[in-house]
């Protein structure tokens, strides 16, 4: 029975900060992409082409930049 005295609390305090950090993470945005990470084990970033892809686009000059000056 004595250690009801001290489970209890401890059982509550436990829960209480299981709460805390729950409703923390909703609103620090943990919970707002939840599909992007499900897709992304689908794609292969040792696939060459796909590294071809990603160095093109990184290539790509900027519309907004402004023009070199000649």
């Amino acid at each position: 029975m004595p250690a009801l005295y001290v489970m209890i609390p401890a059982a509550l305090l436990l829960v209480g900060v299981a709460v805390y950090i729950f409703f923390w993470a909703v609103d620090s945005g943990q919970y707002e992409d939840l599909e992007s990470p499900a897709h992304s084990i689908l794609f292969d970033d040792q696939d060459p082409r796909h590294q071809a892809a990603v160095k093109a686009e990184d290539a790509k000059p900027d519309d907004q930049a402004p023009p070199p000056n000649a």
